[in-house]
C-alpha cells in the first residue's frame, strides 16, 4: 500500500463514525499529514452540521502548519453552499497545497466543481486513490444521486429447510428464527439505515416495533405498505417510537411496477437507505423488479416443514460468516 492509500484508508476508517447520522449528506472522511505525520483529523458531523474537512482542519493545533500540508479525503470536497459553507474555499483559504481524494463526487451539486475550484487556485489535486473502496464507501450516496432511489437492502433470515415463516400461528408476534446475538445485529443495521420497510401482512402477523430496541442508535423511519389503510392504527408500527410513513393506493397505483413507484416515493422523500424485511411478498417484488443493491440472509437451525418460501433471487456472494448457531451470507446485486 503506497502512502497515498494508507491516509486515504484512515480517511476510511474515521468516515465510519457517522454511519446512520451525517443523511443525507455522505459519511467522508478526512485526515491532514505534515511531514509524514497525521496532524488533524475529522469526519462528517451530524446532518446539519461541519464537513469532514471542516472538522479536519479545526483539529489542528497550529493552523500555521497547513501551508505545507496535505489534506486526504474520501470525496471530493464541495464546492456549493447548504447548510455549510464550501469545503474547497476552506481549504484554499488556509492555503493548504495538495489535496488527495478518493473519489469524485457524482452529485450535481459538486460534479467535478470543487476539483477546479482548487486547481484554478494552483493547488496540487489528486483523484482516484483507493477509488473503488470510497465509491463502495459511499454506496448510499451515489445510488441515491445516480440512480434516484434509496440504497436497498434485502433482509431476511430462514430456516435450514428454506423457510421464512411456519403456516400457522397462535400468537400475533414474531417467530424467532436466529438466537440473540443475530437479532442484535439486525437492530444495529437499522441504525446504520434511514428507513425500514415492511408489508401488510408482516404487519399483521407479527406486529413489529420496527426499532433500534437492542442497539443504542437513532430508530429508522418505518414504511408500511398498506393498501388499503386497513391497519389497525394501535398496532407498534404506529406508536410514537419513531416515524412511520404509509404506502396505500393514495400514495402509489398497485396495479404497476409497485417496487419502483414506492422507489420514487422515498427518493421524494430523501430517503436515501432503506433496509426491507418482508414479507417474502414484498421482498419477491423488489427482486423481481431488480431494485435491490444488498441481499443480508440469516440461515438458523430451526426447521417449519410447513410454511412461507424464502424469497427467490440471483446475486454475488460477498461474505459468509458464522454467528454462534447461525450462518450469515451477504450477496451483491451484480
Amino acid at each position: 500500500m503506497t502512502t497515498h492509500e494508507t491516509y486515504i484508508q484512515r480517511c476510511l476508517q474515521i468516515a465510519k463514525n457517522g454511519l446512520g447520522s451525517t443523511r443525507p449528506n455522505p459519511m467522508v472522511g478526512s485526515v491532514i499529514v505534515y511531514n509524514n505525520k497525521i496532524i488533524g483529523e475529522g469526519f462528517t458531523s451530524q446532518y446539519g452540521g461541519n464537513h469532514a474537512e471542516v472538522n479536519a482542519i479545526h483539529s489542528v493545533l497550529n493552523k500555521e502548519l497547513l501551508k505545507e500540508a496535505t489534506i486526504y479525503v474520501t470525496l471530493e470536497p464541495c464546492s456549493h453552499y447548504g447548510k455549510t459553507p464550501p469545503c474547497s474555499d476552506l481549504i484554499i483559504e488556509h492555503n493548504i497545497p495538495n489535496i488527495i481524494i478518493g473519489c469524485k463526487d457524482d452529485n450535481e451539486k459538486v460534479a467535478g466543481k470543487g476539483i477546479k475550484k482548487l486547481r484554478d487556485a494552483g493547488r496540487h489535486v489528486t483523484v482516484g486513490v483507493l477509488e473503488n473502496e470510497c465509491k463502495n464507501h459511499h454506496k448510499r450516496f451515489f445510488t441515491f444521486h445516480n440512480k434516484k432511489r434509496p440504497y436497498i437492502i434485502l433482509k431476511w433470515a430462514e430456516t435450514s429447510d428454506g423457510l421464512i415463516a411456519p403456516k400457522y400461528k397462535n400468537e400475533q408476534k414474531p417467530v424467532w428464527i436466529t438466537n440473540t446475538i443475530s437479532r442484535q445485529l439486525v437492530h444495529k443495521w437499522r441504525a446504520e439505515e434511514q428507513a425500514i420497510l415492511v408489508g401488510t401482512n408482516t404487519v399483521l402477523k407479527d406486529n413489529p416495533s420496527l426499532t433500534t430496541r437492542d442497539w443504542v442508535g437513532s430508530n429508522p423511519i418505518r414504511i408500511v405498505i398498506d393498501k388499503n389503510e386497513k391497519l389497525s392504527k394501535k398496532l407498534s408500527v404506529f406508536n410514537n417510537d419513531a416515524e412511520t410513513i404509509l404506502i396505500s393506493n393514495k400514495t402509489i397505483d398497485f396495479s404497476k411496477n409497485i417496487g419502483e413507484q414506492i422507489c420514487n416515493h422515498l427518493f421524494e422523500n430523501n430517503i436515501n437507505s432503506v433496509i426491507i424485511e418482508g414479507g417474502a411478498r414484498t421482498l419477491q417484488t423488489f427482486i423481481d423488479e431488480n431494485l435491490w443493491d444488498e441481499a443480508r440472509i440469516f440461515t438458523g437451525q430451526a426447521t417449519f416443514k410447513k410454511g412461507v418460501t424464502a424469497p427467490n433471487f440471483n446475486g454475488k456472494l460477498i461474505s459468509e460468516e458464522t454467528i454462534t448457531t447461525d450462518t450469515l451470507k451477504i450477496y451483491e446485486n451484480d
